[in-house]
């Protein structure tokens, strides 16, 4: 620390941002998009965008739902039943069933099935076409796909302990944090990118700090497991999370004595009385139609910030309840439920989900802006010795593979749902492909040619790509915006919208560097041109 406390904490925010920016910035574009993940899902099943969308009693739903099941599975062990809501309009109902894989026996694995209902009419929806929708970006945020879960978990825990790192260590150093907020000089060069970092961090810095904590406390007992084997050795550790998360028993088993199961409304409606009015998200009834039947209830995720919702238990046959309605959990539990409810948003209401979005394009920007930031500073160096040395070459190749690259797969995973196959076997991974394939074809062109013109060749495809959406919906069975915008449908609508934005951000983005440049042309005597914004950006 021989140049004092806040230049030390300035080369410690520096490394630590830009040593793990590159999956930072796909950690925190994905994590944003799965704020709307159902909104995604949806809009990638254009198959559910004609079905009814009026709201229903959950009572008539869950009606339906059963008189369903009633008739496909009665025999089930195990049905499972997904209320509708503002944001996943279908009613889902869906049982245990043997494995269609030739197996015989009783020793056969159980699969499951399911089927889509329109929860005003009880009448099943056609089969959409499979997809992992907004769940793959959700999944990719924290698993990285292509790797053991387990792997990438710890891949991005670490990331995100230098994110942390790398947030504190740049508020102690911007010693004019708040009025950074309200200084952008355009035109500046490295001043103005300095500026531009400055106010998208400031911005949402609450946000990200929020965000970044709560992410690495969401898979605690990963990261930190010592205590819990300390107390519960062995293979004792179930015995924890059923203590700790106070879920129904799991060794029950059927009496295989036929009985009537009692109506399930009822059942609902004393549920939605001991939350004092609130819904429920899904209902779980375990051997139907058996003597040992059970109903578990829990409930919607909309009441309140906790991710642990409560569920009420209920005898099957009798309809009696039989867990305290009320049973509160310890303070460590009631915690974590809390961070790990902020985290995920599931909470929030359309205006808070699109304050945590918006706050999400901020942190993007943030990570970006401070890896460009990296390169521009270095740039003068290398050009004074007269070329561009490998490093800088590597960090402007990575950055235009993680920050224009990124959209661009993002857009070509949307297109391949609309352009491959509904019928087609295994379609969500040739989806994925899709994605991994796009991304990767830009990051080998941005390595091999790191320039300012794969900037503008990268944005520009990614943004025509995305701005096209909206019409690739209409053209291929979806709800076009002169249809989803009269029928209320703003889940599609608003897909179709912000699509119709980044892509336009995109194309600008495209122009605007072509037209910088256009200003100011190279000096005569230049090494070969790898910035994103030369030294006037």
């Amino acid at each position: 620390m021989k140049e004092g406390f806040r230049q030390s904490m300035a080369w410690l925010h520096t490394w630590s941002g830009l040593l793990v920016g590159w999956v930072l910035f796909m950690v925190f574009a994905c994590g944003t998009a799965s704020y709307y993940r159902d909104e995604i899902t949806l809009w990638m099943k254009p198959e559910l965008h004609n079905a009814s969308h009026a709201q229903v009693p959950q009572t008539v739903a869950l009606g339906h739902a059963v008189e369903t099941l009633q008739q496909r599975a009665p025999n089930s062990p195990r049905w499972f039943i997904t209320m509708p809501t503002e944001r996943e309009p279908a009613l889902r109902a869906g049982w245990s069933a043997p494995r269609k894989d030739g197996q015989k026996g009783r020793g056969g694995r159980r699969g499951f099935e399911s089927a889509l209902l329109d929860p005003a009419t009880g009448e099943e929806i056609s089969k959409p076409r499979e997809t992992r929708g907004g769940d793959f970006f959700f999944r990719l945020h924290f698993d990285l796909h292509y790797m053991p879960a387990i792997w990438g978990r710890w891949i991005v825990g670490i990331c995100a302990m230098f994110m942390l790192v790398a947030i504190i260590s740049g508020i102690v150093t911007h010693k004019r944090i708040f009025k950074d907020f309200f200084t952008f000089r355009p035109n500046k060069g490295q001043r103005s990118w300095l500026d531009f970092h400055n106010v998208s961090a400031v911005l949402a810095l609450p946000y990200h700090l929020m965000i970044t904590y709560t992410g690495l406390l969401t898979l605690m007992f990963l990261y930190f497991p010592q205590g819990i084997q300390a107390v519960y050795p062995g293979d004792k550790q179930d015995t924890f999370f059923a203590e700790l998360f106070k879920g129904p028993a799991g060794d029950a088993k059927a009496a295989k004595q036929p009985a009537a199961l009692a109506p399930l409304v009822p059942m609902l409606e004393e549920a939605s009385r001991q939350w004092h009015g609130a819904g429920a998200a899904r209902v779980t009834v375990s051997f139907p139609n058996d003597a040992n039947a059970t109903v578990a209830i829990t409930r919607s995720g909309e009441h309140g910030i906790t991710s642990d919702q409560p569920t009420l238990m209920f005898d099957g046959v009798s309809g009696r309840l039989t867990s305290p309605p009320d049973e509160a959990s310890g303070g460590a539990a009631a915690t974590r439920g809390v961070m790990y409810g902020l985290h995920i948003g599931r909470f929030a209401d359309p205006f808070v989900r699109a304050f945590f979005f918006v706050s999400g394009l901020a942190g993007c920007l943030m990570v970006a802006t401070g890896m460009l930031l990296w390169a521009v500073k270095e740039r003068p160096k290398h050009l004074k010795a007269g070329r561009i040395g490998f490093g800088l070459r590597l960090v402007d190749g990575l950055n235009i593979g993680a920050v224009a690259g990124l959209p661009l797969a993002m857009a070509a995973f949307f297109w391949a749902n609309r352009l491959l196959a509904a019928a087609m076997e295994q379609r969500p991974e040739a989806e994925i492909r899709w994605f991994f394939t796009a991304w990767g074809i830009a990051a080998v062109a941005a390595l091999i040619k790191p320039g300012r013109p794969m900037w503008r060749i990268q944005l520009l495809l990614g943004g025509v790509a995305f701005a096209l959406l909206p019409v690739l919906n209409g053209l291929t069975g979806g709800a076009s915006l002169l249809t989803s915008i009269p029928q209320g449908l703003w889940a599609v609508a608003g897909f179709d919208l912000v699509s119709l934005l980044l892509g336009v951000g995109l194309v600008y983005a495209a122009h605007h560097l072509g037209k910088t440049k256009a200003q100011k042309p190279a000096p005569a005597r230049a090494a070969p041109q790898t910035e994103l914004a030369g030294s006037n950006a």
